[in-house]
């Protein structure tokens, strides 16, 4: 019987790709494997940004009443059983092995991708411990991506922005266009963001989905920040439906409060009576955020780790330090990807950086140190300082900056994660 890590192994070796989008294979093997997700209550998650806080959020509010979620989402940090959670909780390696076995056994000469192996065993692991909803957060796209081949009761779209253009198409709207391919006829979709592209409204318009985005199909209006924990008001309409008396937490931005509307949209059609505790959800919203998204770590300086990669996601990251006291230094670690916009990752975040450290990881995909000099040049930073491997970059961190101050971990999970071991968090 192979380990799990065996397992993992083996499976990045099955396909010839890396990545190979398209539904024909996911769509063959599930059909062999005979699940019965529960009816009407598969719900998809697609955006450039803000997915991982959606699926997470939504999870938890359904777990506050006493619902048992199964979350499927991705990449993991540190431990590949963190894609797959059962009520909050990552699954076992017992049964994650159980369900990898049981696709093995009816793929048949398939080629799946390390993706769609476990995308398929999430699906296995949901059933089989009889989760009472679905929520499936997409890995690359939508349209074509492995969570696609299960068609979602509720479709939701957080934002869209320019990332993974040789995968998706380098404007708005080709990207919008493949998102919106999670949109089914007939059911139910919410898009969170403004402006809509045009993709959107085409593809819901030309099948007949059930779309409603924010602005007008539902909206948030945030209120001022009071109270002992600085807690921001704010409230909600869906249709008829308006919730009021809504508390945030202070560091929450546009992007944290789009979220929190767009789950409250869905909640509206999933589970409508768990919007009238105004109290459960409030105590939700205070403590639900996945790990390594604007986690605020207090060790000897103060540390906030955030997987953002991409300009986008960069901007709401310098809204969000924006948010607290200020800081008399602030040191930004960083690493990007090949594939991702170093110049405007960069140029987002400046503004609230003292020093820059970029850091070397082990990874085919990572940038080259020339394209990251160009990069950081080409956005005016021109005193980065480089080290060889997080773990240096972190104790460079703590040398250069000042006890009072705050030290940034960001750019990608590849250095998200060293941070969260080089604090002891795991």
């Amino acid at each position: 019987m192979r380990t799990l890590a065996e397992w993992l192994r083996w499976q990045e070796s099955l396909s010839p790709h890396a990545i190979e989008l398209g539904l024909e294979r996911v769509r063959t093997v599930l059909d062999r494997l005979d699940l019965h997700p529960p009816a009407g209550r598969v719900a998809t998650v697609a955006g450039t940004n803000g997915k991982g806080t959606t699926v997470t959020l939504l999870q938890d509010l359904l777990l506050a009443g006493g619902r048992h979620p199964g979350l499927y989402s991705s990449p993991h940090l540190l431990r590949y059983n963190e894609r797959i959670r059962i009520c909050g909780q990552p699954i076992g390696d017992a049964d994650l092995v159980q369900a990898f076995e049981r696709v093995e056994a009816v793929r048949g000469d398939i080629p799946l991708t390390y993706f769609e192996f476990g995308t398929l065993a999430a699906f296995i692991c949901f059933a089989q411990a009889g989760c009472d909803s679905w929520i499936l957060e997409v890995g690359l796209g939508g349209r074509l991506d492995a969570v696609n081949g299960l068609a979602p009761d509720l479709a939701l779209i957080t934002t869209i922005g320019l990332d993974h253009q040789d995968w998706l198409g380098d404007t708005i709207e080709e990207i919008a266009a493949e998102k919106a391919g999670i949109m089914r006829a007939g059911r139910p979709a919410f898009y969170a963001d403004q402006p809509v592209p045009a993709a959107i409204r085409r593809h819901a318009a030309e099948t007949g989905v059930l779309l409603a985005v924010a602005g007008t199909g539902f909206s948030y209006q945030p209120g001022s920040i009071a109270g002992t924990a600085g807690q921001r008001s704010w409230s909600w309409q869906c249709a008829a439906r308006r919730l009021s008396g809504l508390e945030a937490p202070a560091h929450w931005t546009a992007a944290q409060f789009r979220n929190a509307s767009l789950v409250l949209a869905a909640l509206s059609v999933l589970e409508p009576v768990l919007l009238d505790d105004i109290a459960a959800l409030n105590a939700v919203f205070a403590r639900s955020r996945p790990d390594g998204r604007f986690q605020q770590v207090h060790a000897a300086h103060e540390w906030i780790l955030d997987v953002a990669h991409n300009p986008q996601a960069a901007a709401v990251l310098r809204a969000q330090l924006e948010t607290l006291p200020a800081s008399r230094s602030t040191t930004i670690v960083t690493t990007l990807l090949a594939d991702k916009a170093i110049t405007p990752f960069v140029t987002a975040l400046a503004p609230v950086a003292t020093r820059w450290i970029v850091a070397g990881i082990d990874d085919a995909r990572a940038s080259t140190s020339e394209r990251l000099h160009a990069g950081m040049a080409a956005a005016g930073i021109a005193g980065a300082t480089y080290a060889a491997t997080p773990a240096e970059a972190f104790a460079l961190a703590e040398r250069l900056t000042p006890a009072t101050g705050r030290i940034v971990v960001c750019g990608s999970f590849r250095i998200v994660a060293p941070a969260m071991q080089w604090l002891g968090l795991y």
